[in-house]
């Protein structure tokens, strides 16, 4: 994603889509968000008030937009399987986020012909966390909030890098296992996906690291078992009551070292009941989520002792 700007046209590139806006149109003032993994952006400027339709608010966390949700001052305006054309061109928003979707595409030209701007982001895509919180800076440009957008993306990247350095200075053995089984198949981030990257940053030694894939990778039970013999941490594990509850899923599970003596994490510690703050807040925050897994990776550091883990649980 980049933008350019001169003195009539901000010029918006994210992935095979372009954006040609209007200096005139900015900033603006009323926005949709088809797709939640966005809301993360507009709760860290304090932009709640400049959206006016989101999809499926079940899978949103934050409170304020809920009680806009509530005030009918933010519409819910369907979800995934279908959009309510009629809610959204009646409320005539300015502009319009959403991944690209093609079966869509008519809804699309609907949409463009009303005058509507559609900007199709592609952050999904992004492995990288920093890279990934630097949206900020985009709509700090898109709804005027330039300097604080500045100010929020620094001190993210300032807080990421220090807990980068004191990793690379740590003393600490971790071998890590990440999520679980789904029917026959384990499927582990790639080597080079966004959460493998904040395991690395947080010095933990991820048993897929040496993998090249960003998305994920399906491994059998077997696969798995033999990689991660000398695992002692295992997290990202959906949410469960206790271990014996995990083991009624995957009887399998206590056969493994790190299932019987490791330490296991779950990514439930701020949810509320379809949605999870750490795929809402945490992408933007990914110094946040780089905390808790250094704090878990380093329990011998006393750097951030008095801080509680903000987005994963420790599964007993």
């Amino acid at each position: 994603m980049n933008y350019i700007e001169n003195s009539d046209n901000l010029t918006l590139t994210s992935g095979k889509f372009k954006n040609v806006i209007p200096s005139k149109n900015l900033p603006f003032k009323k926005a949709m968000l088809l797709n939640s993994s966005l809301i993360g952006f507009f709760s860290e400027l304090d932009l709640e008030n400049k959206i006016t339709g989101v999809s499926s608010p079940e899978y949103i966390f934050s409170e304020k937009i809920h009680q806009l949700i509530n005030e009918n001052k933010i519409l819910n305006i369907g979800n995934e399987q279908k959009y309510d054309i009629e809610k959204i061109l009646s409320n005539k928003p300015d502009v319009i986020f959403t991944n690209y979707v093609p079966n869509f595409a008519n809804t699309y030209e609907v949409l463009k012909n009303n005058g509507i701007e559609l900007i199709f982001l592609d952050d999904f895509m992004e492995q990288n966390p920093l890279e990934k919180s630097k949206y900020l800076l985009l709509f700090g440009k898109l709804f005027g909030k330039e300097k604080e957008a500045e100010k929020a993306y620094q001190n993210i990247e300032d807080n990421y890098k220090k807990i980068q350095a004191l990793s690379k200075n740590s003393k600490s053995n971790s071998l890590v296992l990440c999520n679980e089984m789904y029917g026959s198949q384990w499927f582990l981030p790639g080597g080079n996906s966004f959460v493998a990257k904040l395991i690395n940053d947080a010095d933990g030694n991820y048993i897929l690291k040496d993998n090249k894939e960003s998305t994920s990778v399906p491994l059998s039970f077997e696969e798995v078992f033999i990689k991660s013999k000398q695992a002692n941490f295992w997290i990202n594990i959906s949410p469960h009551k206790n271990r014996k509850e995990l083991l009624t899923l995957n009887p399998n599970y206590s056969k493994m070292d790190v299932f019987n003596s490791g330490k296991l994490y779950m990514i439930n510690n701020r949810e509320k009941d379809q949605a999870n703050d750490y795929f809402e807040s945490g992408v933007v925050r990914c110094d946040v989520v780089l905390r808790d897994y250094f704090k878990i990776f380093h329990p011998e550091d006393v750097t951030f002792q008095s801080e509680p883990l903000v987005y994963l649980k420790e599964l007993k």
